[in-house]
């Protein structure tokens, strides 16, 4: 392992290697999207050469698509696939009851449509990603480009009767222009420091026009891997509400550091 490795990439990858240990050969995956995910698309692409693993992934960002071809991940659509068996993606939180934040990255769309198409999803972590509520993480929002300053007017009416501590509202940019998502959207960020209700929060943004979707994601998640920098891994699976702890080999072949900066 790389000496410089930081030990929150430690965590990425101990957390990653082991929710590919749930991959089967046959299945059709769903690859996240992120720091995070990226090491999941190594460790798996790892298993595909040494094990000859046989799958098919569907990818949530042309980013991802991108690392999955050039490490030899079969890649497939969504329209190919239809339903899959598994996604494993990141996260920016993890609530207790296995909420999240998701769409740091800006691929919450495809994210979210990718995860609800699959019998199960896990999500891999590092430790720092756990927390009692969500909302110190800004929640993306993605909204089409048409009337974006409307609908951004409307968000913020609208976070006036729910229970958020700010509702401070940024359209996300890439450098002097607005961020474009994969889906040609833009993405307005809800500095929100503290959501009271996921749930309602969730299902009143999407009924503002102009709204695409947004990134909390409810009784999506499955399981959450969690990683640390020594090694240690937790298992948090929400339905049987069993937990497991483990620990990984911080040795994996030279192989899995090609293109680590992402």
């Amino acid at each position: 392992m790389p000496a410089d490795l930081s030990p929150i990439d430690k965590a990425k990858f101990v957390a990653a290697k082991r929710a590919v240990d749930y991959v089967e050969s046959g299945m059709k995956l769903g690859l996240g999207t992120g720091s995070t995910a990226a090491w999941m698309v190594r460790c798996l692409a790892e298993r595909i050469r040494e094990e000859g693993l046989k799958v098919k992934g569907v990818p949530t960002s042309s980013r991802t698509a991108e690392l999955a071809r050039s490490l030899g991940v079969p890649v497939v659509s969504l329209d190919d696939a239809k339903w899959l068996d598994l996604t494993i993606d990141g996260a920016d939180e993890i609530d207790s009851q296995l909420n999240l934040i998701k769409g740091g990255g800006a691929a919450l769309l495809q994210e979210k449509i990718v995860a609800t198409a699959s019998d199960q999803m896990i999500v891999i972590a590092d430790a720092a990603k756990e927390v009692a509520q969500l909302g110190a993480f800004p929640l993306p929002v993605e909204v089409i480009p048409f009337g974006w300053q409307t609908t951004k007017a409307l968000i913020e009416e609208t976070l006036v009767s729910l229970d958020v501590l700010s509702r401070d509202c940024t359209l996300r940019m890439n450098g002097d222009a607005p961020l474009v998502t994969d889906e040609a959207n833009y993405i307005v960020d809800l500095h929100l420091k503290r959501i009271g209700n996921p749930r309602q929060l969730s299902l009143v943004l999407n009924q503002i026009p102009g709204v695409v979707e947004n990134g909390l994601f409810i009784d999506i998640c499955d399981i959450v891997v969690v990683g640390h920098g020594d090694g240690r891994v937790t298992v948090r699976d929400i339905n049987s509400g069993k937990v497991e702890d483990g620990h990984i080999d911080l040795a994996p072949s030279d192989n899995i550091f090609t293109d680590a900066d992402d």
